[in-house]
């Protein structure tokens, strides 16, 4: 349930840097280098993702009675601190990274998430495998993990081969109008 839940709010976050789109271009007519113009829809976005992720951090502190936790010198709050700020910061710069690359794709924004998702997916599966971390796990849910990964590299296969197939569709549309225009002369 929570893979189900946690998939399609994935997908809201691309439909988000979809509908943002107006504001990249407020960006740029603004100044910002067209590389970064995505970085303003993620204030947005992600501020939208603090506010669930505060209220429901907070609701738990109080349900478990675990708020008095931050004060507590018994914890370790530094080391978690600076384990939280590196995971934050990791998890922005995807969004980052991807906001570029977005900005570059021009007709081929569709397939950027895609591919965004089948690599954060296909990795950190892989990952998860090398480090162990399906230890005691039966035959049957290795084998799973297996064929999930192989799918996603086969998608990352076909949107690849899709997006190539419409360049090369729009290269000899590019040649044939000139051939076109000289013969109409």
């Amino acid at each position: 349930l929570v893979a189900v839940f946690s998939g399609i709010m994935s997908a809201c976050f691309s439909f988000g840097l979809t509908a943002g789109q107006p504001i990249a271009k407020l960006a740029e007519a603004n100044g910002t280098n067209p590389l970064f113009v995505n970085n303003a829809i993620l204030v947005i976005i992600l501020a939208g993702g603090l506010t669930t992720n505060a209220l429901w951090c907070i609701y738990l502190n109080i349900k478990n009675k675990t708020y008095t936790d931050y004060l507590n010198p018994t914890m370790p709050a530094l080391r978690n601190v600076i384990f939280c700020a590196l995971a934050g910061t990791t998890w922005y710069f995807q969004f980052f990274f991807y906001g570029m690359g977005d900005s570059q794709m021009g007709d081929y924004r569709f397939s950027g998430w895609t591919l965004h998702m089948a690599f954060i997916i296909a990795f950190s599966s892989m990952w998860g495998l090398l480090l162990h971390e399906w230890r005691g796990a039966n035959k049957l849910t290795l084998r799973t993990v297996q064929f999930g990964i192989l799918a996603v590299v086969l998608s990352t296969v076909v949107v690849g081969y899709g997006n190539y197939l419409g360049s090369e569709k729009e290269t000899a549309a590019k040649v044939e109008q000139p051939a076109k225009a000289v013969a109409a002369e």
